[in-house]
């Protein structure tokens, strides 16, 4: 299907003209999209296989009529441009009217920049700063404060967090580009996910060590949370994809925090500590109790693959 040189595979005619005529499995479309966005000469070699087809000769009366419209553009085009390669999938640069149109060159930003575009605004902004309020608050309560529970607290809370920043990472309120974002190679879902790895990679090991150093007093063990944690943020997206982002956050947080919390209205001021850490144990402990996350883990991570589809339709909740 390619062909290679010393810089890796490129596009073949036969694979240009798959992907204009729609044959091409989607995998296979999606890769070969994100290697457009470094690739000048494939680029060029896609864009003539589309500018053969039907799509390619409405892509060219739309440019003709934009730049009738803008003259000077015309006349005076943007270096290093390349025309719409992909019939269904163009997404604006955001340049001028009349300049063409083409992926966004991630590429060309500075390494760190990439990085923290990855990474999503939970872990660039405030989620992260409360995160870190989270863990040293509750090392201030157990170790300062002496508060026998301070681990149950950390442990109810700690799965939550995640879930907070899966739901501030990605979608229209966290991105002022969500829509060319998301329309590109590296979007939807790829770009979800790698966010929500971002945001599980800082709150799984930060939280877990606070939990260590804390009493333990019967508490369930300081990374019993990982699992919950794991499962809640997979369902997350995976609602996301019926609901929006922050309903679906809403509803997951808002499940587990009723769960572990059942017990406590009522309770007399003496014993609701109690119940909590026995709630929590119930809620976490047990290889039993374990293994139901973990049941739950795969499945949200197999309704997120069949739902995958709804992240490349751009959803505006």
């Amino acid at each position: 299907m390619t062909k290679h040189d010393a810089s890796g595979w490129h596009v073949t005619d036969t694979l240009a003209a798959r992907y204009a005529d729609d044959t091409l499995p989607e995998p296979d479309a999606w890769s070969l999209e994100k290697h457009l966005e470094h690739c000048a000469g494939c680029a060029v070699r896609v864009s003539g296989a589309v500018r053969a087809t039907a799509a390619g000769a409405v892509l060219g009366d739309v440019r003709a009529a934009v730049l009738a419209a803008n003259p000077a553009t015309a006349a005076h085009p943007a270096p290093g441009t390349t025309p719409v390669t992909a019939p269904v999938r163009e997404i604006p640069t955001g340049k001028a009217p009349g300049h063409p149109l083409r992926a966004p060159r991630f590429s060309r930003l500075p390494r760190l920049a990439r990085l923290l575009w990855a990474a999503g605004p939970a872990v660039r902004g405030a989620w992260l700063t409360a995160v870190l309020g989270v863990a040293a608050g509750a090392m201030l309560l157990g170790l300062v404060g002496g508060f026998a529970q301070a681990r149950v607290v950390l442990l109810v809370i700690a799965p939550v967090l995640p879930v907070a920043g899966v739901a501030l990472s990605y979608g229209p309120h966290a991105d002022p580009l969500y829509e060319i974002t998301a329309a590109t190679p590296g979007g939807g879902l790829r770009l979800a996910l790698t966010r929500t790895a971002a945001v599980l990679a800082v709150s799984l090991p930060l939280l877990t060590l606070t939990g260590l150093v804390l009493p333990a007093s019967g508490a369930p063990a300081a990374a019993a949370w990982l699992l919950p944690g794991l499962a809640l943020s997979l369902a997350t997206l995976a609602l996301a994809s019926f609901t929006g982002s922050r309903t679906a956050a809403g509803i997951t947080a808002g499940g587990w925090l009723c769960a572990v919390l059942a017990p406590l209205p009522g309770a007399p001021e003496a014993e609701a500590a109690d119940r909590l850490a026995e709630q929590v144990s119930r809620c976490l402990d047990g290889a039993a109790t374990q293994g139901a996350w973990a049941a739950a883990t795969v499945l949200g991570a197999a309704l997120l693959a069949a739902r995958r589809p709804a992240y490349d339709r751009l959803p505006r909740h």
